[in-house]
């Protein structure tokens, strides 16, 4: 789950608090800071989460695909196409929409 931090400056990038064990009940406002509504912050991480979640198929590509001077050496080599082919088996095993 995304941390509380996390939530409560996406909702108000200059809020001062703290929090300890990263718990929505243990929240104290500093600095005048107006306080932010627990679901609010909890709406927050999940929509945060979600978005984290949705590029997941990201990651998991960029830990798979070759390197960026591999990829031009495969150009270079063997040509557009078969470097095509190399990229497209990283996207098929790793497409856009997929629920894993």
């Amino acid at each position: 789950m995304t941390d509380i931090a996390k939530a409560i400056k996406s909702i108000n990038p200059n809020a001062e608090f703290s929090c300890i064990d990263d718990d929505v009940n243990k929240i104290t406002w500093l600095n005048g800071t107006a306080v932010i509504s627990k679901l609010d912050i909890e709406t927050k991480q999940t929509e945060l989460q979600a978005a984290y979640d949705a590029k997941d198929y990201q990651r998991k590509r960029k830990e798979e695909y070759p390197s960026i001077a591999d990829q031009l050496d495969d150009i270079y080599h063997n040509g557009i196409d078969a470097w095509k082919a190399t990229i497209k088996t990283t996207k098929d095993k790793y497409p856009k929409w997929a629920v894993y």
